[in-house]
């Protein structure tokens, strides 16, 4: 087909542009390797059975291989890195382990005090542990025949330690552990792990990060839902956390608007993927997903659970999900007839708290992948809260591809978004615009 071909055509020119790692199809030769896609996990990520009682607690620590580092006088660029396991706590109220990264920045912080410390919440990266953002460091984007992964968070990553603020990055609740599936677009799971990076920091050798140390949340896509939660969660869960400033981009506050909207979309295996981890978040929903998931439905999770981003565009791109029902009827139509899944969506609404710190909030206006208008009214929800928000509607022209209107804002608002960040962590104030909301786009 050819959007099939526009797909490939795209994964080839970013392997050419990032400089592509293969991976070998790896055969499990030990009890405890885990092999998603015909790629090892490192025994790293296998949990262990007792966890630590408190949150944020480091599991344990190796020292991480960037893929793209240069040596200087100082240190290598951008900095240091190591992979970490640490202790977070489900919306269960039970103890997950989690993994991610911590890099100490070569640069120097040029902001007033100490230096500051970034926790990078990622888009939507798979469900299949080798999708992991703190994998994605050390292979930006690889392939072995079974598998695609893209680590285009490290874009990102990269601009902050070249601003010199310390990152840590969370790779969820599932995603890279090999324990459970990854509960993606959980707020609870999501905004818990990236709090506890945060604690997860401190305990890391040769960090520079201090108490002292201002924080700043950075997420996009499923991040910017991630790290809007933490915000929100931050006082209740977090309360010795204290937020200097949230970037959230195109966050999926409405989790039942953005179902219906990627149903059909190039990325409509992340509806595969919500499924799953609405699943795994509450099992008591198996029984109503059995009795309206045919076998091509339940085929489809199945494959989805262990794969990544680019898999899912190239397996699932375009499909709708009438195909994986009973009936026919949209899984959209379904959510709607039935009051468990009305129920546990709502439960998922962000915007029904007030946001610790001051905000940026930004949205494609021409986004119809995670929609426009379902994060407008989040800013809207924040600002009627007497949060302070930064509403920024990122203007670009729609295109036939729905993807690339949600992912066209990512790079051209990148920039704004990390200077708002890093001046927040240098302790210039906000400037709250809920005021001029009523003729914003």
């Amino acid at each position: 087909m050819p959007a099939r071909r526009k797909l490939l055509a795209a994964a080839v020119t970013a392997a050419a542009c990032l400089g592509t790692q293969v991976l070998t199809a790896t055969a499990a030769t030990a009890a405890d390797e885990v092999v998603s896609r015909g790629v090892t996990i490192p025994a790293f990520y296998n949990p262990p059975t007792t966890l630590p009682t408190a949150d944020g607690t480091l599991v344990r620590s190796e020292p991480l291989p960037l893929a793209l580092s240069l040596p200087s006088l100082d240190g290598p660029l951008p900095g240091s890195a190591t992979r970490l396991m640490y202790k977070s706590t489900d919306s269960n109220g039970k103890p997950v382990a989690v993994t991610g990264a911590y890099i100490e920045p070569t640069a120097r912080w040029k902001g007033g005090g100490p230096r500051p410390l970034v926790a990078v919440a990622p888009g939507t990266l798979g469900q299949g542990d080798q999708c992991a953002a703190s994998m994605g460091l050390e292979h930006p984007l690889s392939f072995n025949g079974e598998t695609v992964s893209v680590g285009y968070e490290d874009l990102a990553i990269y601009r902050l330690l070249a601003k010199g603020t310390a990152v840590v990055v969370t790779d969820y609740a599932g995603l890279g552990a090999t324990d459970r599936l990854h509960t993606y677009v959980d707020r609870v799971d999501e905004a818990h792990a990236v709090l506890d990076a945060v604690r997860a920091a401190h305990s890391v050798g040769g960090s520079s990060v201090t108490a002292g140390s201002p924080v700043g949340l950075y997420g996009y896509s499923q991040g910017g839902g991630a790290a809007a939660a933490a915000a929100e969660l931050q006082s209740s869960y977090a309360p010795d956390v204290t937020l200097s400033g949230t970037y959230a981009g195109a966050p999926p506050a409405d989790l039942a608007s953005v179902t219906k909207a990627i149903d059909g979309s190039e990325l409509a295996g992340a509806l595969g993927w919500s499924l799953n981890g609405f699943l795994q978040s509450d099992p008591k929903l198996k029984p109503i997903a059995e009795a309206h998931l045919n076998a091509a439905g339940k085929a489809a999770l199945t494959d989805l659970s262990t794969m990544c981003v680019g898999d899912a565009l190239f397996g699932y791109g375009y499909t709708k999900s009438t195909k994986w029902t009973t009936d026919g009827r949209t899984i959209s139509d379904i959510i709607a007839t039935t009051p468990e899944l009305r129920t546990f969506l709502d439960g998922q609404r962000i915007g029904r708290l007030k946001p610790s710190g001051p905000v940026r909030l930004a949205t494609g206006v021409s986004d119809n992948l995670v929609p426009h208008g379902q994060s407008r009214d989040l800013a809207v929800d924040w600002c009627r809260k007497g949060a302070n928000v930064t509403y920024k509607p990122v203007v670009l022209p729609g295109v036939g591809s729905a993807l690339l209107n949600h992912f066209a804002p990512l790079l051209t608002d990148q920039g704004d978004a990390v200077n708002w960040l890093t001046d927040r962590l240098s302790g210039e104030r906000a400037t709250s615009n809920c005021w001029s909301l009523p003729v914003q786009p």
